[in-house]
């Protein structure tokens, strides 16, 4: 038993929740230290003690663990917002189980995920919106500025255009990168909307408890820390609302996003109150739709709703003829914001761009200029001025199965010349699995450990990818 005590003890200080559990006196037998820290109280001031002695304000009606003892139900993912001991304002998501056997209730648990922060930077993405002219966007982009001409873009574009015409629900689906929101605006600013709100929301930057309220608004009473706030759909009412990465919206949301797209009214959270919308959506995903249907992850009568217009913007490798017009952009782009004096790229720069496949889209090559332009010393851009962690792939270096640098290995030695191949391994496995240690080690056939080890003698930090 001394070891299942132990592994409980362990479990209780490292993980991130918060864990508060009570017997069904309402005294608690189970404090953590990451609850401790969320409300502001020491362990000793908490254990052993009634859950009303610590908090007399409460009652069984505002106490989650309270409730949980007295109904026997479970309470999911609770929004909730409140002042802790030190004063400080504390937003957490709480999940609140009784402990049942045999039809007695035991006990109960409440598991708090802190979600402060995340509330604190909500509130002041709210504030800059209604700081606004009416959250009117400032970023009149139109079809006239998009750079492309390659066939399949061009058709993207046509039926962009044709969808500016319309009020109708649109999907735009393109890889990370290839420019969604671009596309979503310049509908918006060619429409009939365009001088209404522009409002977008990235719907996987939120848990589903924030993002619900972000969408909908919430009534002051409705739950704790609640106050009246009008939603994202209010405040794009009359103009368009961008849903960003909708296949990241969680299913049960999904079901009370297409309600509100059927019937063109929202109630707010804690509210009774249907409040009428003219609000345009348009929504992105960056995986295939069919795809996330059949993983689970996008609902298919939501799909159907908001598919009204299709757009599919291709990936850069699928419209290569275009690398020459944004390595052109780009120059002229940062030659102004730099104070460069760069015309152009060499022959073998632009030979490397064209054999690259660019999984990053025109994201990756606009940051890959930006970062060789502000190494220029000249007029053209060369190798030497590039860098970073896709070098060797975009340039085709060879790798250690390659030929190797025998001049090289004479001047450094084979102790370092040895090392510094080792490290460009590690680098390309480390890419090549989205830096995940485990797959890494496994790709390159050595242990965990023993990579976290070659990472820190070649000062390579787990977070490069950024």
């Amino acid at each position: 038993m001394s070891f299942y005590k132990e592994l409980l003890d362990i479990i209780l200080k490292y993980t991130q929740e918060g864990i508060h559990v009570v017997d069904k006196e309402g005294n608690t037998i189970i404090y953590n230290k990451a609850m401790a820290n969320l409300e502001g109280m020491d362990e000793e001031e908490v254990l052993g003690k009634n859950l009303l002695e610590i908090f007399p304000s409460l009652n069984e009606n505002s106490s989650t663990l309270l409730h949980a003892l007295k109904t026997g139900e479970a309470i999911l993912d609770r929004y909730q917002t409140y002042l802790n001991k030190k004063g400080y304002n504390i937003t957490s998501v709480n999940t609140t189980v009784p402990i049942i056997k045999d039809g007695e209730i035991l006990g109960a648990v409440e598991i708090s995920k802190d979600f402060t922060k995340v509330k604190e930077l909500y509130d002041n993405i709210i504030k800059l919106t209604e700081g606004t002219d009416e959250g009117i966007s400032s970023d009149f982009t139109t079809f006239s500025n998009i750079i492309g001409l390659s066939p399949k873009f061009l058709k993207a574009v046509e039926i962009a255009k044709k969808a500016s015409r319309s009020s109708s629900t649109v999907l735009i689906y393109g890889e990370t990168g290839t420019g969604k929101e671009v596309f979503a605006r310049c509908i918006h600013n060619e429409s009939v909307r365009k001088n209404k709100p522009f409002v977008a929301v990235n719907c996987a930057a939120l848990p589903e408890s924030l993002l619900e309220g972000i969408l909908f608004g919430t009534v002051k009473g409705g739950f704790t820390g609640a106050i009246d706030r009008p939603g994202l759909f209010e405040q794009a009412n009359g103009g368009t609302l961008l849903l960003d990465e909708i296949n990241s919206m969680p299913i049960s949301l999904q079901a009370k996003l297409l309600r509100v797209l059927q019937e063109s009214y929202v109630r707010r959270i804690g509210g009774l109150k249907d409040i009428p919308i003219d609000v345009r959506v348009i929504a992105t995903t960056n995986e295939d739709p069919y795809t996330a249907i059949l993983n689970g992850k996008f609902r298919k009568d939501l799909y159907y709703r908001l598919s009204v217009i299709n757009i599919t913007i291709p990936p850069l490798r699928e419209r290569k003829e275009d690398i020459a017009l944004f390595v052109k952009y780009f120059i002229k782009k940062y030659n102004k914001e730099l104070n460069k004096n760069v015309y152009d790229v060499s022959k073998e720069v632009y030979d490397a761009f064209m054999s690259y496949d660019w999984p990053g889209n025109v994201r990756e090559l606009k940051n890959y200029l930006e970062s060789a332009m502000n190494l220029a010393s000249g007029s053209i851009l060369k190798e030497e001025h590039f860098s970073g962690i896709n070098h060797d792939k975009i340039f085709k270096k060879k790798s250690l199965s390659g030929t190797v640098n025998m001049d090289m290995m004479d001047e450094v030695g084979l102790d370092e010349y040895l090392e510094g191949m080792e490290k460009k391994l590690i680098l390309t496995a480390l890419e090549e699995t989205g830096y995940n240690i485990t797959k890494a080690a496994e790709k390159l056939k050595i242990k965990r450990q023993t990579l976290q080890h070659k990472m820190k003698k070649y000062k390579i930090n787990e977070n490069d990818e950024n």
